[in-house]
């Protein structure tokens, strides 16, 4: 997990953890206890929160999670570096740590249907079908760094790594961005938690309305 600090109106953590891997997860929750958040904002949908809340954190059993053949494959390869749980844990493990300490924990993605647009917008039939093939390739031959950050971010350049792909990413973390900034509003210290592989993008986006940005030790 990689984290820095950033000062935008608030004294903002930045986190970021390798989607899926169980170590990464287990260093959420002190770290997070550590910077003592007034609140949390994860980089999921409205819907994808919910739902993680009622099936993996408040329910009694987890209930049975269907991959694609694209997250198969991801598991599978990162698999070399650990025990890898679905849904992502470290997501699980945020909303778990909001709800023991009574923080609020909110959702920075855009909604499914905004998704479902962004997608149309950006993604034409030419790239849905290089994205398709790029995942059949990674299922082929995966990725093989010596570091699990580093295999979050190449199989994300992989499979991203077309323009309109590179669009979406960037509306998506725009939107996060946005998100954010409602949160700083009245805050004094704020947390963000996203996927490795959108650390860079969401760290420039949330530098330009900052004055002073310093990586942690």
């Amino acid at each position: 997990m990689i984290q820095e600090r950033i000062s935008a109106g608030a004294d903002i953590l930045l986190l970021a953890s390798v989607r899926g891997l169980s170590s990464e997860a287990q260093a959420l929750g002190p770290t997070l206890d550590a910077f003592a958040p007034e609140v949390v904002g994860l980089g999921v949908s409205p819907e994808e929160l919910k739902a993680l809340v009622e099936y993996f954190v408040l329910a009694d059993a987890e209930p049975l999670v269907p991959l694609t053949t694209n997250e198969v494959n991801e598991v599978r390869g990162l698999s070399r570096f650990g025990e890898v749980q679905v849904p992502n844990p470290s997501n699980v493990e945020t909303l778990r740590w909001g709800r023991a300490r009574q923080i609020p924990v909110a959702p920075l993605d855009p909604s499914e249907d905004r998704s479902a647009d962004l997608f149309s917008e950006h993604i034409g039939y030419v790239e849905l079908v290089r994205r398709t093939v790029r995942e059949r390739r990674l299922g082929r031959s995966p990725p093989a760094p010596s570091s699990p950050d580093q295999f979050a971010v190449q199989w994300d350049q992989t499979v991203g790594g077309g323009r309109g792909s590179r669009r979406l990413a960037e509306a998506r973390d725009s939107h996060l961005a946005s998100e954010v900034a409602r949160l700083v509003h009245g805050r004094g210290r704020v947390a963000v938690v996203v996927d490795r592989e959108r650390f860079d993008g969401v760290r420039a986006l949330l530098r330009q309305g900052s004055r002073s940005s310093r990586p942690l030790p």
